[in-house]
Parts: structure tokens; C-alpha cells; sequence
């Protein structure tokens, strides 16, 4: 049996990761949706996770409950290490990740595809405004920060989601089961 993938979805703020990763896990039920592990309360919103303290998270990391985790914005994020069962059984996992993990998720899982999702900037501007967290000023800020590079070597595979989420769907779709002629 193949080992699955872990597909890394990773994309600026606003661009719409968690609608494109519902609606892929829509489409194709055998997909597994990995629940990520974040020192937020669970009522925060967004994502379904699983929300835990910071003594806590840091207490599961170094009994080795996760196989990738980092911080972003002030919070640990991490991926149960339980996803590499899922793999083994030659399913294909999804997980929102930050290109800050990238290099060591790729040493961790051989399998590894990013999908890499974008918006133009206007559109992120205004799903960001729509949120209502930040000032314009801090929206501005945000979007005008470089990302940084990809790992070199790493399959990347570029969405944009700046009109259709449909449209989006089937360009990821498309590029991680290509029909087989």
C-alpha cells in the first residue's frame, strides 16, 4: 500500500485556507482533515481545534504528542502525531500549516505537497476588513510584509482564491488527483 500524503495548505491571511479545506474534505470524503492542537480558547472561532494552555501544549510537545509544532502570533500551534497512522494507511491528510514548519515538515514526511493558497491583495483586504480585528492601517501593514521563500525542492502547488471557492476546489483538485488517462 502507498503511503499517503500530508498536504500542507499554507496561505496569507484572508485568503481563504480553512473554506478551500472544508470544501476539499467535502468533495472527497477519504481526505482526513487533521485537528490541529492551539493555545487559544476553542471559542475563539475559525477552525475546529483542539484549544489548550500553554503549560500544557508544552508539557504534550516534550512527551513527543506532536510532529510538527511551532509559534505564530503569539500561540503554539501543532499537529498530532497521530496524523503519521493516518499516512500509514495510505490516506491523504490536510493540514492548515506556516511556511515557518515547512522545511522540517518535509524532513518528517517524505510525502509532503503544499498547497499554496492566494487571493489577490485587494480581496484579502477586504476579507480581512470584513473580520473586523484589525485597523486598516494594520490590514495595510500586513499585506504589504514579504513572504517568505519555499523550500527549495518542495512541491508547491499555487490556488487562487479570489473569486469562486468552487473554482478554487477543482484547481486543487485537479492538481492533487489528476485524472489517469
Amino acid at each position: 500500500m502507498n503511503r499517503g500524503r500530508l498536504i500542507g495548505v499554507v496561505g496569507p491571511s484572508g485568503a481563504g485556507k480553512d473554506s478551500v479545506m472544508e470544501a476539499l474534505v467535502a468533495r472527497r470524503p477519504d481526505l482526513h482533515r487533521v485537528r490541529r492542537v492551539i493555545t487559544r480558547p476553542e471559542t475563539a472561532g475559525g477552525e475546529a481545534f483542539d484549544g489548550i494552555s500553554p503549560a500544557l501544549f508544552a508539557a504534550r510537545a516534550a512527551g513527543g504528542d506532536f510532529a510538527l509544532y511551532w509559534k505564530a502570533h503569539g500561540l503554539c500551534y501543532g499537529v498530532p502525531s497521530s496524523v503519521a497512522d493516518v499516512l500509514d494507511m495510505g490516506r491523504d491528510a490536510l493540514v492548515n500549516l506556516s511556511r515557518s514548519v515547512l522545511a522540517k515538515a518535509a524532513l518528517r514526511f517524505d510525502t509532503l505537497h503544499v498547497l499554496h493558497v492566494t487571493a489577490r491583495p485587494e480581496v484579502l483586504a477586504d476579507r480581512l476588513a470584513a473580520r473586523g480585528r484589525e485597523s486598516a492601517q494594520d490590514i495595510a501593514r500586513r499585506l504589504s510584509r514579504p513572504a517568505p521563500a519555499f523550500p527549495e525542492g518542495l512541491p508547491v502547488t499555487e490556488i487562487d482564491n479570489s473569486g469562486r471557492l468552487e473554482d478554487a476546489v477543482e484547481q486543487a483538485l485537479a492538481a492533487l488527483y489528476p485524472a489517469r488517462v
